[in-house]
């Protein structure tokens, strides 16, 4: 279950470009473009381009509302995880923080018969001591028709196979060699699934003083997109100060998933795994309803 072995003599990956993740956002279908009125609605299996997107502050004297969320990038997370990115109005796609060895970035857990297992994205060049964009991404020609095989054969009798696994497909198959350009890609499809009207910000877009860390950067963030509420998972309780949001005109609110149930196979439930399985045991229209299943705090 750990992350896989990463070969000691293996090529160091280029950090990807600001330009190369900003293109990626701009190219998939629901992305709104600043000032545009309509969204630009491309093929879920359009890949990764070099396009550049430029990130405006929201402007104007009177402060509308906006809802941020900030989040690593994850690998197929579970529904908490989405639930928060639907909630707000833009979410932050934070690449440019510190890769966590063991966490989530990189695998996630899946049901095989009545075990759960976990599913993992082979990475290239990974370490505690990089950014999460200058992790590699093994080639897929390694990797990809086992990790496909695997997901057919955990799924291929759940209810919603013939719609979700096209999507795994899409996702699997992106071509990404760069960790933070492959997770924002596979957020980006999944929320264009989903029909959410988030939109999306690449962090190191954006112009921050990275030598800020923890709730100042957050808060920085906060202050450079104009955000007048910022939403973090339950989890973040002890990391952030309402008190400190408040004095900077922010107010904070955490999200707490609610417990989520649903026909999952002949076994006993599992809760909180990937958003896959979520996918293949509900329709979409169910899963939609789900991602309101939570409460403010």
């Amino acid at each position: 279950g750990l992350p896989q072995a990463v070969s000691a003599g293996a090529a160091e990956p280029p950090a990807v470009s600001a330009a190369v993740l900003a293109g990626l956002l701009a190219a998939h279908p629901g992305h709104r473009a600043e000032g545009a009125g309509a969204a630009v609605n491309l093929p879920l299996s359009a890949k990764p381009t070099e396009r550049t997107t430029v990130q405006q502050p929201f402007a104007g004297k009177r402060r509308e509302i906006m809802k941020l969320g900030i989040m690593q990038p994850y690998f197929f997370p579970y529904i908490g995880y989405w639930q928060l990115m639907n909630a707000v109005d833009r979410y932050v796609i934070y690449d440019d923080v510190n890769f966590i060895k063991g966490g989530w970035i990189n695998r996630n857990r899946i049901l095989m018969g009545s075990e759960v297992k976990y599913f993992n994205l082979p990475m290239q060049g990974a370490s505690p001591f990089k950014k999460i964009n200058e992790v590699g991404v093994q080639p897929p020609e390694q990797w990809v028709k086992g990790s496909l095989d695997k997901l057919r054969l955990a799924y291929r009798k759940a209810p919603c196979y013939g719609q979700a696994m096209p999507l795994a497909e899409d996702i699997l198959t992106c071509g990404s060699t760069n960790l933070a350009e492959f997770l924002a890609y596979s957020i980006r499809a999944v929320a264009a699934y989903l029909e959410m009207n988030t939109e999306f910000v690449i962090s190191s877009t954006l112009k921050k003083d990275n030598a800020l860390h923890g709730q100042d950067k957050v808060l920085a963030i906060c202050k450079e997109l104009g955000a007048t509420e910022y939403y973090n998972a339950i989890g973040g309780q002890q990391l952030y100060s309402k008190e400190d949001f408040a004095r900077q005109g922010i107010q904070l609110s955490f999200l707490d998933t609610r417990s989520i149930r649903y026909a999952q196979g002949s076994g006993e439930f599992q809760p909180n795994l990937s958003i896959l399985d979520v996918l293949m045991y509900n329709p979409k229209e169910q899963v939609q309803e789900m991602l309101r299943e939570y409460d403010l705090r």
